[in-house]
């Protein structure tokens, strides 16, 4: 019941030599609005995304790509024009 319902994204995670200690970078490829997502570059941003800002080194990218599909169904990204 969203308007992300049916479409498929596309998105990169990157993990450099400090992974697991410090976060992935995460990019859309595919255009997305979501508020923690710069509309340019399409990066997601980790001052405005909670998993990355507060990572911990036991999380995995399961953990992330879930917190991101929740936060695509959040109240203030559900309805956000496509």
């Amino acid at each position: 019941q969203t308007v992300h319902e049916g479409r498929i994204y596309q998105l990169k995670l990157f993990c450099d030599k400090d992974y697991p200690e410090k976060p992935p970078s995460v990019r859309f490829h595919s255009r997305i609005n979501m508020t923690c997502v710069n509309h340019e570059t399409g990066v997601v941003e980790p001052k405005k995304f909670g998993l990355l800002a507060n990572w911990q080194r036991e999380y995995t990218m399961e953990d992330l790509l879930t917190q991101l599909k929740k936060e695509m169904a959040a109240p203030h990204n559900r309805k956000l024009v496509q």
